[in-house]
């Protein structure tokens, strides 16, 4: 199993996956690979999800103060999401031609006039460093691109970028490989892990999975998704 990661983790380009994206047109259906309909869908998924975490911790309830929309693409999760619950949203997104959308195309004007937007790094997610504590980490269709060990260092970033009482959500596709296999894909250098590989790397994040479900009413054709809801582990001292 750890030989075979390794070699998974080897194929992993950054470069040759900023090259992919690159090419990819600044619209929710290029976001979505061509399944714009999913949109919606994908969306009332996340809310149902997030409502849950928050009959989890009552406290989380009611708008929060500051988020960050981790591999955000042109917005699309923010525009359906985060920013109706959240004061003021960071993003996180190598590709600047899918920002500019946020800073300067005028469908995201209001979202501007109402001082939401907060920071932009336009880093991979390999490379950001947190400099703001936030109640609610969004990371969704996007560490296929990092290693595992890329993986766990971030998400230990994440945890300690946590406000009291805040969240991380991770939402990503499941391998649909039987025997549980994570898979490369080439063509644009990421890779589908198992649920059993997830729930490895949040343990040596020192991560608990508080609550995890499959998202509803995606075709049978594509890779099952599942969301995620992490906190750090309680300190023993």
């Amino acid at each position: 199993m750890a030989s075979e990661q390794a070699e998974i983790d080897g194929q992993i380009s950054h470069s040759d996956s900023i090259s992919y994206w690159s090419n990819i047109p600044s619209t929710v259906n290029g976001m979505l690979g061509g399944f714009e309909e999913l949109d919606l869908k994908d969306i009332a998924g996340s809310k149902t999800f997030l409502g849950r975490l928050r009959r989890i911790d009552p406290s989380f309830a009611g708008q929060v103060s500051r988020c960050v929309d981790c591999g955000a693409g042109i917005g699309r999760v923010t525009k359906g999401l985060l920013g109706s619950i959240s004061d003021t949203v960071d993003f996180v997104e190598p590709i600047v031609e899918f920002t500019n959308e946020i800073e300067s195309s005028e469908q995201w004007k209001p979202f501007r006039d109402q001082k939401k937007l907060g920071r932009i790094y336009n880093v991979g997610l390999e490379s950001w460093q947190p400099e703001q504590l936030y109640d609610l980490i969004w990371i969704q269709w996007c560490v296929g691109h990092l290693t595992d060990k890329e993986l766990v260092a971030l998400l230990v970033r994440c945890s300690a970028s946590l406000s009291v009482g805040g969240w991380i959500v991770l939402k990503e596709n499941m391998s649909s490989d039987p025997e549980k296999k994570d898979i490369f894909d080439d063509e644009d250098s990421s890779v589908t892990r198992s649920h059993e590989s997830f729930l490895r790397i949040f343990k040596d994040a020192d991560l608990d999975v508080c609550l995890h479900e499959l998202q509803r009413n995606f075709p049978t054709a594509l890779y099952k998704v599942r969301m995620y809801g992490l906190r750090p582990k309680p300190s023993r001292d």
